[in-house]
């Protein structure tokens, strides 16, 4: 076993999760040495043909993680160890932080063709595909941003990707909504934390409002101009917002919990040409930080 790879522990916990081997067109290469040369790549964000000898062949682990990023395998594996952990207790649902990074991304992941990609031998759009594949231009070239909820255990809840120039407000309600822990022993899926956190870039009328009618209760400190805006506009600029700081003293666990997803360098840089490939990789990430103790 090389330096990062999956313990036993950790693959006991994964391998039930991962699509059955074999079936029509021929055996998969084994499951456990394909995902390890795909976290050894995130890790390491060395180029897919670089990877060592011992993984395989890389296209066979770029193309299988490219396939999983497509057809929202990754996506279902995340909600599968975060419910294997939810029934073990390890969730911490009393808080959930919003928070977003940027990430630059590297030359390479320019210049992908315009056509819409298709998932291999299906005529359907990859999920999380986008048109503008979430990169932006800012002074300091291309940028993505990265929008995620976190737990209490400094662990992501779910994500969100769009261009590195766009705000984080107009994400408030869609990182949320993106929570689906589901129930192993029966029961909806668990949608909704107990308390919701967030910076004075997540603040304003709407995600407040949206916040309320799930009865989701939040602290987001208020700006100093929307304070100022409410106080001069009298009784229709409506009730002060509340503010409890003990609750925002866990603002730090979010902050955590993006850095350890930044440690995998193929998130703290994008080298990715698409939206959905970058997506699987950051979700690969996730679940890596799931499957530890």
């Amino acid at each position: 076993m090389g330096r990062g790879d999956l313990t036993s522990r950790e693959w006991s916990l994964l391998e039930p999760h991962l699509p059955s081997s074999g079936g029509r067109g021929g055996r998969w290469n084994d499951h456990r040495t394909v995902v390890n040369g795909i976290l050894f790549r995130i890790r390491t964000g060395v180029p897919w043909r670089d990877l060592p000898e011992r993984y395989g062949s890389w296209k066979t682990v770029y193309e299988r993680h490219r396939r999983w990023s497509a057809d929202g395998t990754w996506d279902r594996v995340l909600h599968a160890v975060q419910a294997d952990a939810d029934l073990a207790g390890r969730i911490d649902w009393s808080m959930i932080g919003v928070d977003s990074t940027s990430c630059r991304a590297h030359q390479h992941a320019a210049g992908a063709r315009k056509a819409r990609p298709r998932i291999p031998k299906k005529s359907t759009t990859p999920r999380h595909h986008r048109p503008d594949e979430g990169l932006g231009r800012s002074r300091g070239g291309l940028t993505c941003k990265i929008h995620l909820a976190g737990e209490g255990g400094c662990r992501p809840m779910a994500l969100v990707l769009t261009p590195g120039q766009w705000g984080d407000a107009p994400q408030t309600i869609e990182v949320p909504d993106r929570i689906r822990v589901p129930r192993p022993l029966g029961g909806r899926p668990r949608t909704r934390p107990d308390h919701v956190s967030g910076d004075k870039a997540y603040s304003s009328r709407r995600n407040r409002r949206y916040l309320r009618r799930r009865h989701i209760r939040h602290t987001i400190p208020e700006p100093r101009d929307q304070r100022s805006d409410r106080q001069r506009r009298g009784r229709q600029g409506g009730r002060p917002a509340g503010f409890d700081r003990d609750h925002y003293r866990r603002r730090n666990e979010v902050e955590r919990t993006i850095n350890r997803l930044e440690n995998s360098r193929a998130v703290a840089t994008r080298y990715d040409k698409r939206a959905y490939v970058f997506h699987g990789t950051v979700t690969t990430a996730a679940i890596r930080l799931w499957l530890r103790r």
